[in-house]
């Protein structure tokens, strides 16, 4: 079993930064790709960012694009979200997720495994 662990969330002004952290642990081996999606209460689930495990190829969302980085440490199996110039559209509660299958990295429907989210809250 995998469990993802989402930690970084907080309260910020806007123009700053945050730094999301996801720890996997547990059977880590097939992780193809992992992914960050954001939700707001009656909002569908958006994507944000996805690292391709091995290659590490990374993929953005146009709303997100230059202002936040997607990282990625194998050895430690954590991958990163670095947040910067955030504004208040971006508050939402952020997720990982884990993919073990070529997918489209864009679609959370296709992951297999989620955190339990953590709150980011950007002040105007």
């Amino acid at each position: 079993q995998v469990q993802l662990v989402e930690s970084g969330g907080g309260l910020v002004q806007a123009g700053g930064s945050l730094r999301l952290s996801c720890a996997i642990s547990g059977r880590t081996s097939g992780t193809i790709g992992m992914g960050w999606f954001r939700q707001i209460p009656g909002k569908e689930r958006e994507f944000v960012s996805a690292v391709i495990w091995t290659a590490g190829t990374t993929y953005y969302a146009d709303a997100v694009k230059g202002r936040f980085t997607i990282s990625k440490d194998n050895a430690k199996n954590t991958v990163y979200l670095q947040m910067n110039s955030l504004l208040p559209e971006d508050t939402a509660v952020y997720y990982c997720a884990r993919a073990t299958r070529p997918v489209n990295l864009r679609a959370g429907r296709l992951y297999d495994d989620w955190g339990q989210g953590t709150q980011v809250t950007v002040s105007s």
